[in-house]
């Protein structure tokens, strides 16, 4: 059985003691029921990877000898997801969803048609996503925690999408109206590949434009219509099968 993940912002040199405390620490110790003898990866969410045995449990920490250390490559090309503001009650959902599927950054983006609004709570809106986010590459066992930007509205989206085409990357806008395929697109030997998923009302013909514009490419996913929180998990599957990502 592969070693359960936990995060540790600094990772010590093989041979040495970590500890693991705080949130992280009381979940591996009171939530998981870790105790001495049970091996643990260790990662810093930036691609550091170790190998470590528990050495001491106690009711909120774990104390770890570094047994190895490796950084992982990251995936090729790079995968940002702007995801237009789901319902609430979906919100998360999708991070969690993309997350597992190995985004490896997450816009939050209040389109015209979302029916979810961040007004006056932004900052919290997104510490959430950040979250799950965080618990999403845990469960995953990620070396990577996805980046989640501050909220995006859509003349930034704008001015990143125009950024992203100059440096060469694939940008996708995800759209019932798309003259052509996901599959179609150019990805091989692209640094990066950006994904725009609508709200659950669509893109706005105004918003559509403007990013055309801008040099993203409106394409049909497949042959049925997904949700917000659903879509960009099915295009980070298709993407590892179009790419060298898995």
């Amino acid at each position: 059985m592969a070693a359960t993940v936990f995060y540790l912002d600094d990772i010590p040199e093989p041979g040495a003691i970590a500890v693991l405390d705080g949130p992280e620490g009381r979940h591996a110790a009171t939530v998981r029921r870790i105790r001495a003898g049970e091996p643990i990866t260790l990662s810093d969410g930036r691609g550091l990877v170790a190998e470590s045995e528990v050495v001491a449990a106690q009711k909120d920490r774990l104390d770890l000898k570094v047994l190895t250390r490796r950084v992982a490559e990251p995936a090729s090309p790079r995968v940002t997801v702007v995801q237009a503001l789901p319902k609430s009650e979906r919100s998360e959902l999708a991070v969690e969803l993309m997350t597992e599927a190995g985004a490896d950054a997450i816009v939050p983006w209040q389109a015209v048609r979302c029916v979810s609004r961040w007004e006056g709570k932004a900052a919290k809106a997104v510490e959430k996503w950040r979250a799950a986010a965080r618990s999403a590459a845990r469960q995953s066992r990620r070396p990577y925690i996805p980046e989640v930007a501050d909220l995006h509205r859509t003349r930034d989206l704008v001015d990143l999408v125009r950024q992203a085409t100059a440096d060469g990357a694939t940008v996708a806008a995800l759209h019932e109206s798309g003259a052509g395929r996901f599959s179609e697109l150019p990805f091989d030997g692209v640094p990066e590949v950006i994904l725009i998923v609508g709200p659950e009302g669509g893109l706005d013909d105004s918003e559509l434009a403007a990013l055309t514009e801008a040099g993203a490419q409106a394409v049909l996913l497949g042959p049925t219509v997904l949700r917000t929180s659903t879509a960009a998990a099915v295009a980070l599957g298709a993407l590892g099968a179009l790419t060298p990502r898995w």
